[in-house]
């Protein structure tokens, strides 16, 4: 059991999700380990928003970091079959790299154009851009369509959704709408232990091809290496031409 006084409370903490509230539900994800911050990062005040606020920041985070796992995982293992989009790569006419012209696939993203990376990078600037922006265009009121911010009461994880277009980031097509709250719950606590795992699933696939062997369950499958570093995607490279 932890033994560490819980930190100081906060203004905001009388109607958020404190730390009390945060050991329950570690232990409702996963009852065998049960809360686990040996940085103790849960009991810290970031950006002096309160203790509340932080707890808010890490979930979100956390969230963040498992869903692009998955993605990544996923995507991972897709390209590792040689399976491309069906389309051009640009409007030249160029395909998209293989994984018999890179060797590996982490050097899949070295082989296309350094405009596209930062495509990329922007494109998902813009989303981080409107789940952040609380406000209306008109002015510095708050936006009455958008959920709360998760550092101010709000859901962490809970994308907003675009206004006035017909499909949105999160169940684009309705499917969840009528869901229970019990199975909404439980949605929830599954996204995060699925995202743990894909942390460690991606940087287990990325470490194999990296360095062979130092995954042992892996080795049998004979990953092709990646002479480049994951570390740098850019290698130093930071141009559009």
């Amino acid at each position: 059991p932890d033994r560490r006084p819980p930190p100081a409370p906060t203004p905001a903490a009388a109607g958020g999700f404190d730390f009390a509230a945060l050991q329950a539900l570690a232990t409702e994800q996963n009852p065998i380990v049960g809360y686990f911050d040996p940085l103790e990062l849960s009991t810290k005040d970031f950006f002096d928003e309160g203790n509340t606020a932080t707890i808010a920041f890490l979930r979100q985070a956390e969230i963040k970091h498992g869903r692009v796992a998955m993605a990544g995982f996923v995507g991972y293992l897709v390209h590792a079959q040689g399976i491309t989009w069906p389309f051009k790569m640009t409007i030249d006419g160029d395909s998209w790299p293989t994984l018999a012209d890179a060797g590996s696939v982490p050097a899949l993203w070295d082989k296309i154009p350094e405009g596209a990376k930062w495509q990329i990078i922007a494109a998902v600037g813009c989303l981080e851009w409107y789940d952040e922006w609380q406000f209306t265009s008109e002015g510095m009121e708050l936006d009455a369509d958008k959920p709360k911010h998760y550092m101010r009461g709000g859901m962490p994880g809970k994308y907003p959704a675009f206004g006035g277009y017909p499909l949105n980031l999160f169940d684009p097509f309705g499917l969840f709408k009528k869901a229970s709250e019990e199975k909404k719950a439980r949605g929830r606590l599954a996204e995060v232990n699925n995202g743990r795992l894909a942390m460690i699933g991606l940087f287990s696939l990325l470490a194999e091809s990296a360095a062979p062997g130092s995954v042992p369950f892996l080795d049998q499958f004979d990953f092709p290496q990646y002479a480049g570093n994951v570390m740098v995607p850019f290698e130093g490279q930071f141009t559009l031409l």
